[in-house]
Protein backbone atom coordinates (compact mmCIF):
# COMPACT_ATOMS: atom_id res chain seq x y z
CA UNK A 1 0.00 0.00 0.00
CA UNK A 2 1.13 3.60 -0.61
CA UNK A 3 2.37 5.67 2.25
CA UNK A 4 -0.62 8.04 2.01
CA UNK A 5 -3.21 4.77 2.08
CA UNK A 6 -1.63 3.65 5.12
CA UNK A 7 -2.12 7.20 7.06
CA UNK A 8 -5.54 7.32 5.33
CA UNK A 9 -6.04 3.99 7.34
CA UNK A 10 -4.33 5.15 10.43
CA UNK A 11 -6.73 8.04 11.18
CA UNK A 12 -10.03 6.14 10.52
CA UNK A 13 -8.77 3.66 13.36
CA UNK A 14 -8.42 6.55 15.80
CA UNK A 15 -11.81 8.31 14.80
CA UNK A 16 -14.64 7.44 17.58
CA UNK A 17 -17.80 5.93 16.35
CA UNK A 18 -19.82 8.89 15.88
CA UNK A 19 -17.53 10.20 13.38
CA UNK A 20 -17.09 6.70 11.88
CA UNK A 21 -20.83 6.28 10.84
CA UNK A 22 -20.95 9.99 9.67
CA UNK A 23 -18.51 9.28 7.01
CA UNK A 24 -19.98 5.62 6.12
CA UNK A 25 -23.33 7.85 5.37
CA UNK A 26 -21.75 11.15 3.55
CA UNK A 27 -19.38 8.08 1.59
CA UNK A 28 -22.59 6.54 0.72
CA UNK A 29 -24.16 10.03 -0.12
CA UNK A 30 -20.86 10.95 -2.14
CA UNK A 31 -21.63 7.60 -4.12
CA UNK A 32 -25.14 8.42 -4.98
CA UNK A 33 -24.39 11.77 -6.15
CA UNK A 34 -21.66 10.89 -8.43
CA UNK A 35 -24.13 7.82 -9.64
CA UNK A 36 -26.61 10.66 -10.52
CA UNK A 37 -24.35 12.82 -12.01
CA UNK A 38 -23.13 10.80 -14.78
CA UNK A 39 -26.13 8.92 -14.99
CA UNK A 40 -27.35 12.81 -16.08
CA UNK A 41 -24.35 13.36 -18.08
CA UNK A 42 -25.22 10.83 -20.49
CA UNK A 43 -28.66 11.43 -20.74
CA UNK A 44 -27.85 15.36 -21.55
CA UNK A 45 -25.50 13.95 -23.94
CA UNK A 46 -26.96 10.74 -25.63
CA UNK A 47 -30.84 10.94 -24.65
CA UNK A 48 -32.92 9.22 -21.58
CA UNK A 49 -32.77 5.90 -23.39
CA UNK A 50 -28.61 5.59 -23.85
CA UNK A 51 -28.57 6.52 -20.23
CA UNK A 52 -30.73 3.83 -18.91
CA UNK A 53 -28.76 1.43 -21.15
CA UNK A 54 -25.22 2.45 -19.57
CA UNK A 55 -26.82 2.82 -16.16
CA UNK A 56 -28.14 -0.97 -16.64
CA UNK A 57 -24.48 -2.26 -18.00
CA UNK A 58 -23.20 0.12 -15.08
CA UNK A 59 -25.74 -2.38 -12.43
CA UNK A 60 -25.04 -5.06 -14.13
CA UNK A 61 -21.71 -5.48 -13.42
CA UNK A 62 -21.32 -3.79 -9.91
CA UNK A 63 -24.46 -5.16 -7.91
CA UNK A 64 -22.37 -7.95 -8.43
CA UNK A 65 -19.18 -6.74 -7.12
CA UNK A 66 -21.62 -5.07 -4.26
CA UNK A 67 -23.00 -8.63 -3.34
CA UNK A 68 -19.75 -9.78 -3.24
CA UNK A 69 -18.02 -7.45 -1.09
CA UNK A 70 -20.89 -7.73 1.64
CA UNK A 71 -20.51 -11.77 1.78
CA UNK A 72 -17.03 -11.64 2.26
CA UNK A 73 -17.56 -8.83 4.90
CA UNK A 74 -20.38 -11.12 6.59
CA UNK A 75 -18.86 -14.51 5.86
CA UNK A 76 -21.20 -15.70 4.07
CA UNK A 77 -20.88 -18.56 0.85
CA UNK A 78 -23.21 -18.34 -2.26
CA UNK A 79 -26.15 -20.45 -1.42
CA UNK A 80 -27.38 -19.34 1.46
CA UNK A 81 -31.09 -18.71 0.66
CA UNK A 82 -33.82 -16.25 1.39
CA UNK A 83 -31.60 -15.43 5.29
CA UNK A 84 -28.75 -14.44 3.34
CA UNK A 85 -30.03 -12.22 0.81
CA UNK A 86 -32.11 -10.33 3.40
CA UNK A 87 -29.11 -9.91 5.44
CA UNK A 88 -26.96 -8.75 2.55
CA UNK A 89 -29.79 -6.17 1.31
CA UNK A 90 -29.25 -4.31 4.58
CA UNK A 91 -25.39 -3.78 3.82
CA UNK A 92 -25.67 -1.70 0.38
CA UNK A 93 -24.59 1.44 0.06
CA UNK A 94 -28.11 3.12 -0.32
CA UNK A 95 -29.27 1.23 2.64
CA UNK A 96 -27.72 3.67 4.88
CA UNK A 97 -29.81 6.60 2.45
CA UNK A 98 -33.16 5.01 1.94
CA UNK A 99 -35.59 3.53 4.08
CA UNK A 100 -36.38 -0.28 3.25
CA UNK A 101 -37.54 -3.00 4.78
CA UNK A 102 -38.39 -7.16 3.83
CA UNK A 103 -41.53 -8.28 4.77
CA UNK A 104 -42.78 -12.11 4.67
CA UNK A 105 -40.05 -13.40 4.83
CA UNK A 106 -39.93 -17.21 5.39
CA UNK A 107 -36.85 -20.07 4.13
CA UNK A 108 -38.18 -20.01 0.50
CA UNK A 109 -39.83 -16.33 0.23
CA UNK A 110 -39.17 -12.76 0.94
CA UNK A 111 -40.85 -9.24 -0.32
CA UNK A 112 -38.38 -6.45 -0.34
CA UNK A 113 -39.94 -2.92 -0.17
CA UNK A 114 -37.99 0.71 -0.56
CA UNK A 115 -39.96 2.53 1.06
CA UNK A 116 -38.33 5.60 0.77
CA UNK A 117 -36.36 6.16 -2.49
CA UNK A 118 -34.01 9.47 -2.06
CA UNK A 119 -33.51 9.92 -5.62
CA UNK A 120 -37.33 9.42 -6.26
CA UNK A 121 -38.15 11.40 -2.90
CA UNK A 122 -36.02 14.32 -4.39
CA UNK A 123 -37.93 14.00 -7.90
CA UNK A 124 -41.08 14.19 -5.90
CA UNK A 125 -39.83 17.37 -4.25
CA UNK A 126 -39.29 18.96 -7.46
CA UNK A 127 -42.43 18.32 -9.06
CA UNK A 128 -41.05 15.65 -11.25
CA UNK A 129 -42.55 12.51 -12.45
CA UNK A 130 -41.10 9.33 -11.02
CA UNK A 131 -37.72 8.32 -12.85
CA UNK A 132 -38.73 5.07 -14.62
CA UNK A 133 -36.08 2.54 -13.09
CA UNK A 134 -37.95 -0.33 -13.32
CA UNK A 135 -35.11 -1.90 -16.60
CA UNK A 136 -32.27 -1.21 -14.21
CA UNK A 137 -33.86 -2.33 -11.27
CA UNK A 138 -34.57 -5.81 -12.66
CA UNK A 139 -30.92 -6.17 -13.69
CA UNK A 140 -29.60 -5.08 -10.30
CA UNK A 141 -32.40 -7.25 -8.01
CA UNK A 142 -31.80 -9.78 -10.48
CA UNK A 143 -27.86 -10.12 -10.25
CA UNK A 144 -27.43 -9.04 -6.58
CA UNK A 145 -29.83 -11.98 -5.92
CA UNK A 146 -28.66 -14.46 -8.09
CA UNK A 147 -24.60 -13.17 -6.81
CA UNK A 148 -26.14 -14.36 -3.06
CA UNK A 149 -27.68 -17.93 -4.13
CA UNK A 150 -28.13 -18.95 -7.54
CA UNK A 151 -31.08 -20.84 -7.21
CA UNK A 152 -33.20 -17.43 -5.81
CA UNK A 153 -35.69 -15.94 -8.40
CA UNK A 154 -36.48 -12.77 -8.15
CA UNK A 155 -40.06 -10.74 -9.04
CA UNK A 156 -40.47 -7.30 -9.65
CA UNK A 157 -44.21 -6.36 -7.85
CA UNK A 158 -43.79 -2.69 -8.60
CA UNK A 159 -40.93 0.05 -9.67
CA UNK A 160 -41.56 2.97 -11.78
CA UNK A 161 -42.75 3.40 -14.14
CA UNK A 162 -45.28 1.09 -12.61
CA UNK A 163 -48.06 2.53 -10.72
CA UNK A 164 -47.29 1.75 -6.96
CA UNK A 165 -48.89 3.00 -3.38
CA UNK A 166 -47.79 5.23 -1.12
CA UNK A 167 -46.32 3.13 1.00
CA UNK A 168 -43.05 2.09 -0.96
CA UNK A 169 -41.67 2.90 -4.39
CA UNK A 170 -40.38 -0.64 -5.37
CA UNK A 171 -41.24 -4.41 -4.62
CA UNK A 172 -39.51 -7.14 -5.40
CA UNK A 173 -40.16 -10.78 -4.60
CA UNK A 174 -37.54 -13.30 -4.05
CA UNK A 175 -37.90 -16.63 -4.31
CA UNK A 176 -36.76 -19.78 -4.11
CA UNK A 177 -37.83 -23.08 -6.00
CA UNK A 178 -37.35 -25.63 -8.28
CA UNK A 179 -34.46 -24.61 -10.97
CA UNK A 180 -32.02 -22.18 -11.25
CA UNK A 181 -33.04 -18.24 -10.58
CA UNK A 182 -34.20 -16.02 -13.06
CA UNK A 183 -36.05 -12.58 -13.24
CA UNK A 184 -39.76 -11.75 -14.39
CA UNK A 185 -42.34 -9.48 -13.65
CA UNK A 186 -46.09 -9.93 -12.08
CA UNK A 187 -48.73 -9.30 -14.61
Amino acid sequence: MAHDTLEGLELLKNLDREELIRIIIDDAKNWLAHDGLWFQAVEKDHGLQAAIKADRDAWEKFTVIEARRIMERLGLSPGGGIKALTECLKHRLYARLNIQECIEVTDRRAVFRMNDCRVQSARKRKGLADFPCKPVGIIEYTNFALTVDPRIKTVCIACPPDSHTDEFWCAWEFTIGEGSGESYEKT
